[in-house]
């Protein structure tokens, strides 16, 4: 079974290259965050196109802002979209769809982006992450939580941590909540797979940071120990990064009991001109 996660940037804007996406890496499951579409619109945009593929499709969204979707050839099956008990900004958001694919429960989510530390929205990220940390607590050992998780697990998962101080996705705070979903015994399988990597799934529009591999990983696939212990092969597609109209964010895929690719790296293409001397780049807004 191969499992990808997308944080497209707006389904309606990438659709002319992700379907082409879809047919050429063939992901039996697809989570997708920020689709930025009601439900029917989204259906309405690409059922068919889905329906042709043999995918089902269970989504989660909203007009114009954050939504969510879990595509499946290998059934779909106790759908929940929401998080119960979660917080809303003011109101609940879509930022999460979940369901059973091929006997693994998948959870597709959209983690809030917290803006500013300290600030309400930073409040309301941390809260939303415990209520997610709840839910999977009482699912599951075989599933698999996927997304925009808008957390750089450590300092090695950003391009410079000193291009980083004072932002959000690298505080204590956050990480000791994504630290608590790891204690619920799931496995970050790209980093388990590659331990010393430089390896990025998200670079900012601006300053040609894609090019100079000045990125984050914020896009994660973290798997209970049924599944982790099938991963075969474990990567970022970096090369729908690249070329005209991409989103911001690179698809994580992990391939379990067989790897059609090979253990092809965690990216590919390699980068074309990084950046790696501490110090010498800041971040866009900064």
């Amino acid at each position: 079974m191969r499992i990808a996660t997308w944080n497209v940037n707006s389904l309606k804007q990438r659709l002319p290259r992700f379907l082409p996406w879809l047919d050429e890496r063939r992901p039996d499951v697809v989570c997708l965050q920020e689709t930025k579409l009601p439900d029917d619109a989204l259906a309405e945009l690409f059922g068919d196109e889905l329906a042709g593929r043999g995918y089902e499709l269970a989504a989660h969204g909203e007009v114009a802002w954050n939504g969510v979707a879990i595509l499946s050839r290998v059934g779909l099956d106790e759908v929940v979209a929401g998080l119960a008990g979660a917080p809303g900004f003011p109101n609940p958001e879509a930022r999460a769809v979940a369901a059973n694919c091929g006997g693994i429960r998948v959870h597709s989510v959209y983690v809030p982006n917290g803006r500013v530390p300290g600030s309400d929205h930073y409040e309301y990220k941390l809260a939303w992450l415990a209520a997610l940390r709840d839910v999977v607590a009482a699912g599951p050992k075989a599933a698999v939580l996927c997304g925009d998780v808008n957390i750089a697990p450590t300092d090695d998962d950003v391009f410079d941590p000193d291009a980083y101080v004072g932002q959000t996705h690298v505080t204590p705070r956050e990480r000791k909540a994504l630290a608590e979903l790891h204690e619920l015994g799931l496995h970050d399988v790209v980093r388990d797979r590659w331990p010393g990597e430089r390896v990025f799934s998200y670079w900012d529009y601006r300053a040609g940071m894609f090019h100079q591999d000045l990125g984050m990983r914020i896009d994660l696939i973290l798997a209970g120990a049924p599944v982790a212990a099938r991963v075969q092969a474990a990567w970022i597609d970096r090369q729908a990064r690249k070329g005209k109209g991409p989103s911001d964010h690179a698809p994580v895929i992990v391939d379990l009991d067989e790897a059609p690719d090979g253990d092809i790296g965690p990216m590919v293409p390699p980068p074309s001109n990084p950046v790696t001397k501490r110090g010498a780049k800041k971040l866009p807004q900064a």
